[in-house]
């Protein structure tokens, strides 16, 4: 399984905050804008609460299988491979969202006088800062479930015998 890339993360942002800021202009120049919903941060840091107890659970057990601790329990490979997928494909999703209502809000920022636009302002920009939560916790998820001889692939070391 490959790593996902912080620049593939960064692109999908700026690419759906472009797109997503000419369409509200676009639309705010009919004199509507869709509504930021209240759910979408909430929703957005839940998602990143629960990638991030799964990779702290994932992170203990493993400890624990590494010291070989008598009670330790082990991880499953695939459903460690299925938290992975879980982690990898929150943070697209997630970047995708974040940009899209980031390039809203700013679009939103140039009405803070009206209350309504005010709010909804203010909604995009919790829900941009819980995406990045959800990247965040997403990447350390996959790193927690890295292979150890991923790393040595990674760093071109030659792996031991």
């Amino acid at each position: 399984m490959r790593e996902l890339r912080i620049r593939l993360l960064a692109g999908v942002f700026v690419v759906a905050g472009v797109l997503s800021w000419a369409g509200a202009r676009l639309w705010n120049s009919i004199g509507t804008l869709p509504s930021v919903p209240l759910a979408a941060p909430i929703v957005l840091a839940l998602i990143a609460v629960v990638l991030l107890a799964t990779a702290l659970s994932l992170r203990a057990r493993l400890r624990a299988q590494r010291e070989r601790r008598p009670e330790a329990k082990g991880v499953d490979p695939l459903m460690a491979a299925r938290a992975v997928v879980f982690g990898q494909a929150s943070a697209l999703v997630a970047a995708l969202v974040a940009g899209m209502y980031g390039g809203t809000g700013v679009v939103l920022l140039e009405s803070l006088d009206i209350p309504a636009r005010r709010d909804q302002a203010i909604y995009a920009g919790f829900s941009v800062l819980a995406g990045i939560g959800v990247i965040a916790a997403g990447l350390f998820l996959e790193r927690v479930c890295r292979l150890p001889e991923d790393d040595d692939h990674d760093q071109g070391a030659p792996s031991a015998a």
